[in-house]
């Protein structure tokens, strides 16, 4: 009897885990323009996943000067680089590496901040002063100056980019977190929680986090947006990833002296950074409208 009831437990709240999903979805498509980042961001991640299907790599970064400097055509969809190497093919794995660098960064930014904003709002006193003091001293340089000192300290390279960006990001996160649970670690139900003797990873895991989920989703989604930016934009100052990788922006970088004369070499990755950026800002504020509990309709 018992295990049926908790069978039956599971499956409501299942279902209600469901159609919460389905009512946020029906909601956010009443946002057209979410939608529409929405369909350009699913565009580039298979595009991303399907990279090395379109070329091998080797094809990537393989030089051929006697065809370097060739404006678009047929053979060259966004024509050549000054080394010869295919512009549309390195636009396509710098999709890969871009959202790799996103995904990756905010996966771990959120994970090591709601950490410690988790934890600091759950047992506030001492520890909540001391991580809090913690994420000041981070958050006293600009996220892109504390990037920069990182990687110029252990040197440029796909690795210590990661490493830089996820330490700035940390605070953002274990702020964001510790201010929405802070509204919840008293709430009757987390009371009745501990009264039972459940565990506080427990009780964070499966009482409190759930709840917190909308911020917390609309923050890792404009946080993707910013860190494919901002590692853009360490790259393009030579501070991120080093050629020959294709990087949008490393890309940018090796076409600033061709500006003028060889246009396309920027307007391309350029074009392909601005539209990934702006659809997960767009997705970002079409799910922190659908999950505002105030604009239920």
């Amino acid at each position: 009897m018992g295990k049926e009831n908790g069978s039956t437990v599971k499956s409501h709240y299942k279902a209600k885990k469901q159609n919460f999903a389905k009512e946020v979805f029906r909601r956010m498509r009443k946002n057209s323009s979410a939608m529409v980042a929405l369909c350009i961001i699913v565009f580039f991640l298979l595009v991303a996943l399907g990279a090395g299907f379109i070329a091998p790599y080797s094809e990537v970064i393989k030089q051929n000067i006697s065809q370097r400097l060739q404006p678009p055509s047929a053979v060259h969809w966004f024509g050549t680089d000054d080394y010869g190497r295919d512009v549309f093919l390195r636009v396509v794995y710098g999709t890969r590496i871009s959202l790799f660098i996103g995904i990756i960064v905010s996966f771990f930014s959120l994970l090591v901040g709601g950490f410690f904003g988790a934890a600091a709002a759950f047992y506030g006193g001492m520890s909540d002063s001391v991580i809090m003091r913690i994420m000041d001293m981070l958050t006293s340089l600009p996220s892109i100056l504390l990037s920069m000192c990182v990687v110029a300290a252990l040197g440029a390279n796909m690795q210590n980019l990661l490493i830089a960006l996820t330490l700035s990001n940390i605070p953002v996160f274990a702020r964001m977190v510790r201010s929405t649970m802070m509204t919840m670690v008293d709430m009757e139900y987390v009371e009745a929680a501990r009264a039972c003797g459940t565990k506080d990873g427990r009780i964070i895991m499966k009482y409190i986090l759930p709840n917190s989920m909308g911020p917390i989703i609309v923050q890792a989604t404009r946080s993707i947006s910013q860190t494919i930016l901002a590692a853009a934009g360490l790259s393009y100052i030579g501070l991120g990833v080093q050629s020959p990788t294709p990087e949008w922006g490393a890309m940018l970088t090796s076409a600033r002296e061709y500006m003028r004369t060889y246009p396309y070499l920027m307007v391309f990755p350029g074009i392909a950074l601005v539209m990934t950026a702006l659809s997960f800002e767009l997705v970002g504020d079409g799910l922190r409208d659908a999950l505002d509990p105030r604009l239920k309709d």
